[in-house]
């Protein structure tokens, strides 16, 4: 069975064809339409139509979406996400009206769990849990292949959990969009790590730019850069000693830091309540392709 993928994103909408066996079999993307809500749906109606063209699919064919926020259980409106004009909104039903087919909604980060679960970087492991560095800290459980949204479809949230075991000078940390002080995603995120090294240098660099100094011998770069594997160590213990997963799969812009993968590892165990941390940190199989893949594979091959 074929299914398609659609990410909705803040700038772009991206969508697949994906088979059985994880083949692509078309792939597009577009603009975010500007402004309304219903200009969203026609957008994405008028991708879908593009996508099952190209790869000739009829209209028995699923459609899986990840998207930067949540369905909620409570209400069947859309909460939490950052691209506002989706809030308050019946997103599966407004979709399966407008293209005629059997729709299935995720998180983001979800999506990207499940991709590198099903056939990426985590596919060797039952419970993996994927995080996603970028513009934000997200994060994302799945469980023998299938993504875990929680009874509140909050599963994974860990971004906005307070930082733990803060020092002096994290205490009570930045303001977080959210309305509260010192949220991980404060930290971790890309404008997190921007903000650290400014704060310390008097430069505003963005993460990447960092990042690259530390790596070219700038000694306060480099500060910053241990500065944040220590935070990221100790936010990663406190989902080991809750979750304790199989294996930790890194996504998003700061996942490309290679130097983490050795350091934070070599870190966590000061705070994971073991005597070893036999837990895997993974670098992403599927990069930027993740989320969609995974929106995808919101139905399975076995459905």
């Amino acid at each position: 069975m074929a299914r398609i993928g659609i990410d909705l994103g803040g700038t772009k909408i991206e969508g697949l064809v994906l088979g059985d066996d994880g083949t692509e079999r078309a792939r597009l993307r577009i603009p975010t339409p500007k402004g309304a809500y219903e200009a969203t749906i026609r957008g994405i109606a008028e991708l879908v139509t593009r996508l099952t063209e190209t790869a000739e699919v009829g209209p028995e064919v699923p459609i899986g979406f990840g998207i930067p926020g949540a369905i909620s259980p409570a209400t069947g409106l859309v909460k939490n996400a950052n691209s506002t004009n989706l809030i308050g909104h019946k997103l599966d039903h407004d979709l399966e009206q407008a293209l005629g087919r059997k729709v299935r909604i995720a998180n983001d980060a979800d999506c990207f769990a499940l991709s590198e679960a099903v056939d990426g970087a985590g596919s060797d492991y039952e419970l993996v849990f994927g995080v996603i560095l970028g513009t934000g800290t997200g994060g994302g459980i799945a469980w023998r292949g299938e993504v875990r949204r929680g009874r509140n479809a909050i599963a994974g949230e860990w971004g906005h959990n307070p930082l733990p075991w803060p020092d002096q000078a994290e205490a009570p940390g930045p303001e977080c969009y959210c309305g509260k002080l010192g949220c991980i995603e404060t930290f971790l995120s890309g404008p997190g790590l921007s903000r650290d090294y400014a704060e310390s240098s008097g430069r505003l660099l963005t993460a990447d730019m960092v990042a690259e100094e530390a790596r070219d011998g700038d000694p306060g770069a480099a500060r910053a850069l241990e500065r944040y594997a220590r935070r990221l160590a100790k936010s990663l213990a406190t989902v080991i000693n809750v979750l304790d997963p199989d294996a930790i799969v890194l996504g998003g812009g700061l996942s490309n830091i290679d130097w983490l993968y050795g350091a934070v590892p070599s870190l966590w165990g000061q705070y994971v309540f073991s005597d070893a941390v036999a837990t895997p940190l993974l670098r992403n199989l599927h990069g930027d392709s993740s989320g969609v893949r995974g929106a995808a594979w919101l139905w399975p091959a076995s459905r």
